[in-house]
């Protein structure tokens, strides 16, 4: 005999499974299959009875599951312009699959993906589809990771989205969810990730102003979009004359600019998936222009957010690392760590404290794994050279420090240049790929040590000399590296040139105007001409012009 819930009426088994059936063929709801209230309460229930049922609940699960699935496909493909949110409709559709998939021999990782790809990325966003993510992935944090362990990894920059959108109330689950993220190929993207969190509120802010809300439309379809616009600012150049306003420009001044859609800052912040490359947004045209207008604009309540969130997500960061990662991935960390002092969002307090939780994971990885420190020996050697040079060994001030540093240097160069014309070792035949590992490594410590004594010259006059003949003996050297001798011969012309000198090798700190100096983070709207860049081996041979740079910047 059928239990009284299998049998007919409105809170009945059959009556929910024929509501859902009929919303799944209904070709009217087609286009907006969420927009009925009831229906999310009826896949709830059927849910619960297929929990509850005892006996007969294979063969509920088994009747449902074709329902549910014809129901979840027609609410992904649902058109972008629905008005209702599919998100919580499919996530509880997501859980019977989890929870019966077995029963019915559906593998549910496609559905996963589906979902992030076709709804979370248009609505992630919206509070409460982005809550209920979170609840989702918290309440199956065991199932997910062990039948699916790529899906989170995949995702996290769509989730870095998530809360980046949401702020601090959504703080908490997010943490719970923050170590799921974690895998061998997501393991570095991430900690880049979460170093770029202020800058991805930027993004998002920049696409909200120049697009509209971000819920409802992907950031693809947003990119995709300008396209019309732009050819016909093409067209009306072309025929009327007129000229096409500078967005990079704006972008300096004006914050509310359009977005610069070609601008592979953009492109890697707004991803929704990891592609397992580190950032290289740092290096790109637009970023300092974009920073210098978020610092010198109003902080938004989103962006003050992220500012506080980003240390704390960066502690729980480092401390899963140094729990569950093992020492190859520590020790192919660190160096990233290290790059990343000087790259950060320019806000006091955060860099503050985001240097600090940097400085207490080295240290703390160096104590978990002595090891480290043997094998990122030439590693921390470079980043050491690389901030005496960059900051002047401290100072103006510090002329006794650095005339010591300055020695240490040139010892460290004349040492590898004899190591090097005696031909590094004499089995060399019996261990080719090992010697041809320490000469890679040993003329990137050159290039290193020539490039902090060059800097140190800059900033510390009287160092010029002693710099001048060290460069010129690696010059000399027919036996040195070729990009060795590149970077030496290069620095040589640049001391030639004092003006250009000091703002090409001067410190990036505290060294005030004057005759040559380049505000580069200015270099996307500012035209620098007939500058010898041939020096910098931009441009092979002689100089284009017969004039020196001293007659375009006068000495006094």
């Amino acid at each position: 005999m059928a239990s009284p819930e299998l049998a007919a009426g409105d809170g009945s088994y059959d009556f929910h499974l024929r509501s859902l059936s009929a919303a799944s063929r209904d070709s009217a709801a087609a286009a907006d299959p969420a927009s009925d209230p009831n229906l999310l309460e009826s896949v709830r229930r059927v849910c619960e009875m297929c929990k509850e049922a005892k006996g007969a609940s294979d063969e509920m699960v088994a009747r449902a599951f074709p329902v549910m699935s014809k129901l979840f496909q027609r609410c992904a493909a649902a058109p972008t312009q629905s008005v209702a949110s599919s998100g919580v409709l499919l996530l509880t559709i997501l859980q019977f699959f989890l929870d019966f998939g077995e029963a019915v021999l559906h593998d549910a990782d496609g559905s996963l993906r589906t979902f992030f790809r076709t709804c979370l990325s248009r609505e992630f966003a919206d509070p409460i589809v982005a809550e209920r993510t979170l609840e989702f992935l918290i309440a199956n944090k065991t199932k997910i990771p062990s039948s699916f362990p790529t899906l989170i990894p995949q995702f996290f920059p769509l989730l870095l989205k998530l809360i980046a959108s949401n702020g601090e109330r959504l703080e908490r689950k997010f943490s719970e969810v923050l170590p799921l993220m974690m895998s061998a190929g997501s393991f570095l993207p991430l900690f880049l990730s979460l170093m770029d969190l202020p800058m991805l509120v930027v993004a998002l802010e920049k696409v909200e102003r120049s697009s509209g809300t971000l819920i409802g439309s992907s950031i693809a379809t947003i990119q995709k979009s300008a396209a019309p616009e732009m050819l016909l600012a093409l067209m009306d150049e072309a025929y009327t004359g007129s000229a096409i306003e500078d967005a990079i420009g704006n972008a300096g001044s004006d914050d509310s600019g359009p977005l610069d859609l070609a601008d592979p800052m953009f492109l890697d912040l707004l991803k929704d998936e990891n592609d397992g490359i580190a950032a290289k947004h740092w290096t790109s045209p637009t970023i300092s222009s974009t920073l210098q207008a978020a610092v010198n604009s109003p902080q938004s309540d989103r962006l003050k957010q992220s500012l506080k969130m980003a240390p704390r997500f960066l502690t729980l960061y480092f401390a899963t690392a140094l729990r569950d990662v093992n020492d190859s991935l520590l020790c192919a960390l660190i160096p990233v760590v290290m790059s990343r002092y000087a790259a950060m969002f320019p806000d006091k307090v955060y860099s503050f404290e985001v240097r600090k939780r940097l400085s207490d994971f080295i240290l703390a990885a160096f104590q978990r794994s002595p090891d480290i420190i043997a094998l990122l020996k030439t590693e921390l050697a470079l980043h050491l050279c690389w901030a005496i040079g960059e900051h002047g060994a401290g100072g103006k001030n510090r002329k006794d420090v650095a005339r010591e540093l300055f020695e240490n240097l040139e010892l460290l160069l004349y040492e590898n240049l004899a190591t090097s014309r005696l031909g590094l070792s004499q089995d060399t035949g019996f261990d080719p790929m090992g010697a041809s590992s320490r000469k890679s490594s040993q003329a990137r410590l050159l290039c290193f040590v020539v490039t902090a004594i060059a800097k140190l010259a800059t900033f510390h006059n009287e160092l010029l000399p002693r710099a001048r003949v060290s460069l010129a003996k690696v010059a000399r050297s027919r036996t040195s590296d070729r990009r060795v001798w590149q970077r030496a011969c290069d620095y040589l012309g640049l001391l030639n040139e004092p003006a250009i000198c000091l703002s090409v090798l001067g410190p990036s700190t505290a060294q005030g105007n004057g005759p040559g100096i380049v505000n580069w983070s200015e270099g996307g709207t500012k035209m620098v001409a007939h500058i010898p860049f041939y020096l910098l081996a931009e441009q092979k041979g002689a100089p284009i012009h017969d004039f020196s740079f001293d007659d375009l910047v006068p000495m006094e």
